[in-house]
């Protein structure tokens, strides 16, 4: 692996086979065709000028690609990467380290960004805008401030909520890039590159079902594949068949949509005990013991994507197409579309 993509710390086993399967140049990236045009435009713009790449905020559910696409801008830059994370950088002097060891034309990634507190995201400002960062030295009427310059580098920032960022961080990139769901046939693509580098054989008719049920995410897609790949090994012949797919995903507890059990739960939920909605987001988070950052940031997104839910300023409500696929009689004020008005 090249080093330029090992971070300062050791990463889990599965983390570290995620990275393994991850493209390293943009011509092998998948999908988001505008989101990778526009990222090859700028690089290719950067590198003729000498200069660093402005600052890119990567946008999107998780699983989307957002880490990969970071890790492809620094190589295409022909530059290291640094990885942290919003919550891991908890004081000013944190970050202060972090950039002051930054070689020049580095990119840092921060995940989660919109997770900074308020205080470390304040020094980003200067040090994004002037490459400087202001170091206060010393407590109480003896302290005073100093001016620290820093090498020219690339932010990329990750988050799942971009309406959580503070105007004047997110007006400080240069760059900003929403990733959408993938369509299938992007899925199908990457789930037969996957089971090429993980010799695992797959028919187009089996790559084809799994994409149907991967929640338009490669990471999913991803997982189900390994997953499968072991009842294929165990109850199969090893390779994944569209007949081998359907029943081991009927095992895995997933439907023909790839909801999983937990979104059946949070429909089944809202339609019995809340009348099909609407219900306050904390309200269903305790119903089904689950955080509300959970709902938002993970299951929300693909259910309104299918149009099993809506959002309203009331709460979220079961759609009509929701109750049906949960085998429900639709309620007559869904029908009419009263609770959507209201």
């Amino acid at each position: 692996m090249d080093e330029r993509f090992i971070t300062s710390h050791l990463l889990p086993e599965e983390d570290m086979e995620e990275v393994f399967l991850r493209p390293t140049r943009l011509q092998d990236y998948i999908g988001q065709q505008q989101v990778r045009e526009n990222i090859e435009v700028f690089i290719q713009a950067a590198r003729e000028r000498h200069q660093s790449l402005d600052h890119v905020l990567l946008s999107g559910p998780p699983g989307l690609g957002k880490t990969t696409l970071a890790n492809i801008i620094a190589s295409e830059m022909g530059t290291n990467i640094r990885k942290t994370s919003g919550p891991a950088i908890e004081r000013a002097g944190d970050l202060a380290a972090i950039l002051t060891n930054l070689e020049a034309g580095e990119v840092l990634f921060i995940d989660e960004i919109h997770r900074l507190n308020r205080t470390v995201e304040e020094i980003m400002y200067s040090a994004m805008e002037d490459y400087k960062i202001d170091i206060v030295i010393g407590k109480g009427p003896s302290a005073r401030t100093l001016e620290v310059d820093i090498n020219p580098f690339t932010l990329v920032g990750a988050t799942t909520r971009p309406g959580l960022l503070s105007s004047p961080l997110r007006d400080r990139f240069g760059i900003n890039c929403r990733l959408e769901f993938y369509e299938e046939k992007d899925l199908m693509q990457i789930l037969q590159r996957t089971a090429q580098i993980l010799k695992v054989p797959i028919t187009p008719e089996g790559a084809a079902k799994l994409a149907a049920c991967s929640r338009g995410t490669p990471r999913i897609a991803n997982r189900l594949l390994k997953r499968v790949a072991d009842f294929a090994l165990v109850k199969g012949d090893g390779e994944i068949t569209e007949e081998l797919a359907e029943t081991s995903l009927r095992s895995l507890l997933i439907d023909e949509c790839g909801l999983d059990r937990m979104d059946r739960l949070i429909l089944e939920t809202i339609i019995q005990k809340f009348n099909g909605g609407p219900v306050g987001l904390d309200t269903l988070a305790a119903a089904i013991s689950e955080e509300s950052d959970s709902l938002t940031d993970v299951y929300e997104p693909y259910l309104l994507k299918l149009g099993f839910l809506h959002k309203t300023p009331r709460g979220r409500v079961v759609t009509e197409r929701g109750y049906r696929h949960m085998g429900y009689k639709p309620h007559p004020s869904v029908k009419s579309g009263r609770l959507f008005d209201e």
